[in-house]
């Protein structure tokens, strides 16, 4: 690889950074040396020289094609003489002077956001000036305004936008009738959290029979009304624009960074109860073994006859003579049918081979001042899983009826094992002694059976992490490759167009094709161009050479990039903000001791979740007593030479709490008693995970927690081997005091 390349720059705290060329070609590297004059997310053209000891292209910075113009976040330090900012995002890797007449009113210790007014050189750093002043670090809600800064994520409307909202309506027009199926009468109920407070799904349900005598067809006629956003929406007006750019809502605790202004996502776009609203429709009907034997799509016009809770459902659905079925008794007989049909649809999902694995999900509560209270296992019941598989059907005759259409629009793709990942899987079950056999092209099924055949096993824990490690990240394209996970041929997104702009493009292409017209996408200066998407190393889509895209075809794979961006973009600034939580949460434990049991392995120590509190941090293989152990990569697990003590996922330990580094978001444990080895404790009721529903590839969950471990292990691993930390220091020192705290540091 050698030659000019034009792309992106990624720096790393460490002080190295990379280029993320726009061709989609390996990343180029660049010493801390040629980072001096570059920041993070500019924009630059690339030489490549040689390659490093790493075998990776190593480059030089030949024109910066563009700066970054997005203000920094960071804190504001006076040291030798000057003012700082000390940016919140180490990947930055340099301070920045701030002159002393651009401070503006702010004062030292204060988070504050930075234009750069002098670009950083290899001779000098980079300046600016003080654009706004967010706040004290502590101020309640202060790292969300960080990250949300941080991470660029659009949390203010546009005046246009806004006054487009404000435009709107506060009841349906008569005109907004016209054309829609009226199923006001039908006993439509929305079903949510107790904190939900938008509504853009509701669901009836009831038995029906076609034909005459024994071989009538006996199964239910399932509805599922969605919120009809793109009535209000129209492409092109600010209101879509600025939906379009944010392409997600992004939820933090406590706090929700809308996709749309409230007045639609919790006013006339939600399906409140006793009020009239728009909505799109799948009918369905539903055979009693769970097949889908047809449906249609219409605009529609109802009125949520309730606003039902999962826990009030659930109890319905258990006792239906209790005191919550008494309250809804005229509602229980369409509860009932509505879990018979899941029931149907649940026999299906097994015929199919979709996967399901066992997880615990996590809710953090937060006081009044925005900081963790506790961090509770989430639990989830029939209603929730009820709710799950109806959105589910729907998502999936949406896309049906698009490819049937043979119309251009998103489908939500999960593709299954890359050939690495596969051989790499394949070794590790060898390794483990797992005798189920995995294909060179693996199916769902097999994965699933997989995780059934060594469910009873003492490392199932380890296998199913492993299993779910093995596949890939689902994204948006035009591309229809199938959602491997949920075992469909083809798969999209219908249900939530509130919080979710790929919803919104599906149901206006849905009611394009019912209008037997197309809809065409228009580029706009806001319509950005993503990395182009490679189907593996052949570039095939289910094992067919792509076509040349038309530019109509371009423009959907765009928005499809776009949206599969800002998705990403809201996890990492969920997760951000979660993590500095968690560790705020964590000093005030310092030095307690807490069981937990391994999430990861590494060959530099372990990735621990406590049992208590749900919070994940790391030891350190300096802190595993006196022994000296060595990685298996191919078993995932530390093993200790003299003593044959086994580290693998899974494993229970105990630890204390020894370091908490905010700036980091990384949370230290050192070992205070050896585990169980290899054979973690069989599972009880108090610590049997709560939930059982398919999260690894549903639509409502998609691994947040785990692929923040393997972030977690990406990270630490690119910074050890940054460090270059020698072999000796695997040999472990006896366990000892515990571990002085850091210096104290005048920024977060």
């Amino acid at each position: 690889m050698l030659g000019e390349f034009d792309g992106r720059v990624e720096g790393h705290r460490d002080g190295h950074g990379l280029v993320i060329p726009d061709s989609g070609d390996a990343p180029v590297y660049l010493a801390p040396q040629e980072m001096r004059s570059v920041l993070h997310k500019d924009r630059v053209r690339v030489r490549v020289l040689r390659q490093d000891r790493k075998g990776r292209p190593e480059g030089r910075v030949v024109d910066i094609l563009e700066r970054r113009k997005t203000p920094i976040i960071g804190r504001l330090l006076h040291e030798s003489g000057q003012w700082v900012v000390a940016p919140e995002d180490s990947r930055y890797g340099q301070d920045i002077l701030i002159p002393k007449n651009a401070i503006a009113n702010a004062t030292v210790g204060q988070v504050v956001a930075v234009e750069l007014t002098e670009p950083p050189s290899l001779h000098s750093q980079p300046v600016g000036r003080v654009a706004e002043v967010l706040g004290e670090i502590d101020d309640s809600g202060m790292e969300i305004e960080i990250a949300v800064r941080k991470y660029e994520v659009p949390h203010e409307f546009t005046p246009e936008t806004l006054a487009q909202a404000a435009a709107l309506p506060e009841k349906l027009r008569a005109a907004d009738r016209k054309n829609r199926v009226d199923l006001s009468d039908v006993a439509l109920v929305t079903i949510d959290g107790e904190d939900a407070r938008d509504f853009d799904d509701a669901v009836y349900c009831e038995p029906f029979k076609r034909g005459r005598g024994k071989n009538a067809f006996d199964g239910w006629r399932l509805i599922v009304a969605i919120a009809d956003v793109s009535h209000y929406v129209k492409p092109g007006e600010p209101l879509d624009e600025d939906a379009y750019e944010r392409a997600t809502s992004v939820y933090f605790p406590r706090r929700v960074i809308p996709m749309l202004p409230e007045k639609l996502s919790n006013g006339l776009c939600s399906l409140n109860p006793q009020v009239e609203r728009l909505a799109m429709v799948c009918d369905m009907l539903v055979a009693g073994d769970g097949r889908i034997d047809a449906y249609q799509f219409y605009p529609a016009l109802i009125n949520s006859h309730a606003r039902l809770t999962y826990t009030e459902v659930a109890a319905v659905l258990a006792n239906t003579r209790g005191p919550e079925a008494q309250k809804r008794a005229d509602l229980v007989p369409h509860l009932l049918h509505l879990h018979e049909v899941y029931r149907a649809l649940l026999k299906q999902r097994a015929q199919r081979g979709a996967i399901d694995f066992d997880t615990t999900e996590t809710q953090i509560v937060c006081d009044d001042n925005g900081r963790i209270e506790k961090i509770v296992p989430r639990t989830r019941n029939e209603a929730h899983r009820l709710i799950e598989e109806t959105m589910l059907a729907a998502n999936v005759c949406s896309a049906e009826f698009i490819a049937g259409a043979e119309h251009p629009s998103l489908f939500r793709v999960h593709e299954g094992p890359t050939p690495e990942k596969r051989v790499a899987l394949q070794a590790t079950l060898k390794a483990l002694g797992v005798g189920v056999h995995l294909s060179d092209d693996p199916k769902p099924a097999e994965i699933q059976a997989i995780a059934q055949a060594t469910a009873g096993r003492p490392d199932a824990q380890q296998i199913s992490t492993l299993l779910l490690r093995s596949m890939q990240q689902a994204v948006y394209t035009v591309h229809n490759a199938g959602h491997f996970g949920l075992a469909y041929e083809a798969y999209t997104h219908f249900t939530s167009p509130i919080r979710r702009y790929p919803d919104l493009m599906v149901h206006r292409v849905i009611k394009a094709i019912l209008a037997k017209r197309r809809y065409h996408l228009v580029a706009n200066a806001k319509t950005r161009t993503p990395e182009v998407r490679k189907w593996g190393k052949g570039g095939k889509v289910q094992g067919q050479a792509p076509k040349p895209m038309t530019q109509e075809m371009a423009l959907w794979e765009a928005a499809g990039g776009h949206c599969s961006a800002n998705e990403r973009r809201a996890d990492e600034a969920s997760r951000d903000v979660e993590a500095w939580l968690k560790c705020r949460y964590m000093r005030e434990h310092l030095g307690e001791e807490f069981s937990g049991t391994v999430s990861a392995v590494a060959g530099f120590g372990l990735f621990v979740t406590l049992d208590a509190l749900y919070v994940d941090g790391m030891v350190h293989i300096t802190e595993l007593g006196g022994e000296y152990y060595r990685f298996d990569e191919a078993r995932g697990e530390l093993r200790g030479e003299r003593t044959g003590i086994r580290y693998a996922i899974g494993t229970r330990v105990r630890v204390q709490v020894s370091r908490v580094d905010l700036d980091g978001r990384k949370i230290d444990f050192r070992m205070v008693r050896e585990g169980e080895g290899e054979k973690p404790p069989a599972r009880t009721e108090r610590n049997r995970p709560v939930t059982t529903a398919a999260v690894a590839v549903s639509a409502a969950v998609e691994l947040t927690q785990l692929r923040e471990t393997d972030r977690l292990v990406k990270a630490t691993t690119r910074a050890v081997k940054a460090k270059g930390v020698p072999e000796s220091a695997r040999r472990s020192r006896k366990p000892g005091p515990q571990r002085p705290a850091p210096k104290p540091r005048a920024r977060r």
